[in-house]
């Protein structure tokens, strides 16, 4: 693993804040204030002690509960995001002020599911909080400030656009008129998180485009869905899969193919190092490959087609 001088990712970071500053004012000014209490139906709440779960309680698929389960473990996972990008650049001012920011927003998906899924009954509430706690004290902290900052953004933006489609697909899977509603709207948070990150990566490409193009590299030829450190994820994600709620075909067409190629333009870029030049080669390989597998797999876009959330700049 190549290490980022610190000195490097200070001047990069430096750079980098008016750009950051100026989106963290855009988010504020586009996003709006909602309440976990509006989107959970808690008229239908009962008590536990007296009424212990039972699998007839639930009005979700097994498809369904899996998909919710996996977003909001990787959601309870927030403390150890909150750390890893903070080690990557929160001690600069205009970036701690979005990362608080971001952090307080992202709490809110978890309360959210949880809420919903415990007053609807849709799971056993017993293994999933066992669930919780194994997940949080395992932890999933990948090395992207040993990266550097700009690895974290690049991985964020990505992983961001993933989670957003995860929970959109997620809600129309569960034919369930709440969850659709509070997964649309976690979407929609998603969304212009993954706007932010996305953005910086495009102020990073006018500054150094062939650090931001080998940090692509890294992460798009490395990228596993944050959730990926849960017990069983493996077999969870392959069912996930197979439902198109997200896999292969999902990743390429709607994550790396309009990141890559629409918004930052890899193909379109000039002034590249030798090292950049081929790192996006092997890119576009990777791409290529990706794209073999999900047709030999024959894997589904998405269990029924839906508007994404606007984007804030149209």
């Amino acid at each position: 693993m190549k290490v980022v001088p610190a000195v490097a990712s200070a001047d990069l970071l430096n750079e980098l804040a008016p750009a950051v500053a100026s989106g963290l004012e855009r988010h504020l000014a586009t996003t709006a204030e909602w309440f976990p209490h509006e989107y959970v139906p808690y008229e239908e709440g009962r008590n536990y002690l007296k009424e212990p779960w039972q699998p007839s309680d639930s009005r979700l698929s097994d498809i369904a509960t899996v998909a919710l389960e996996v977003n909001l473990l990787t959601e309870d996972n927030l403390p150890y995001y909150h750390l890893n990008l903070w080690d990557a650049f929160a001690k600069h001012e205009a970036w701690g002020e979005w990362l608080r920011r971001w952090t307080a927003e992202e709490g809110r998906h978890s309360i959210v599911l949880r809420d919903y899924l415990t007053v609807t009954r849709g799971i056993d509430p017993v293994p999933l909080e066992r669930g919780r706690m194994e997940m949080v004290q395992i932890g999933y902290y990948p090395e992207w400030p040993l990266l550097g900052p700009l690895d974290t953004v690049v991985f964020t933006t990505m992983q961001e656009l993933a989670t957003r489609i995860s929970h959109r697909n997620t809600g129309l899977i569960t034919e369930d008129e709440s969850a659709i509603r509070l997964t649309s709207r976690i979407a929609t948070d998603e969304n212009l998180h993954y706007v932010f990150y996305r953005d910086m990566v495009s102020a990073a490409l006018e500054i150094d485009p062939s650090s931001a193009v080998l940090s692509m590299h890294r992460q798009v030829t490395g990228f596993e869905m944050p959730g990926a450190g849960m017990p069983g994820f493996a077999a969870k994600a392959k069912r996930m899969a197979a439902a198109g709620i997200y896999n292969f075909r999902i990743h390429l067409e709607q994550v790396l193919t309009p990141v890559l190629l629409t918004h930052w333009r890899l193909a379109e870029l000039d002034g590249l190092s030798d090292e950049a030049k081929q790192a996006r080669e092997e890119i576009v390989a990777y791409m290529e490959r990706l794209g073999r597998v999900a047709g030999k797999l024959d894997l589904p876009r998405g269990p029924a087609e839906a508007p994404d959330p606007p984007d804030p700049r149209t």
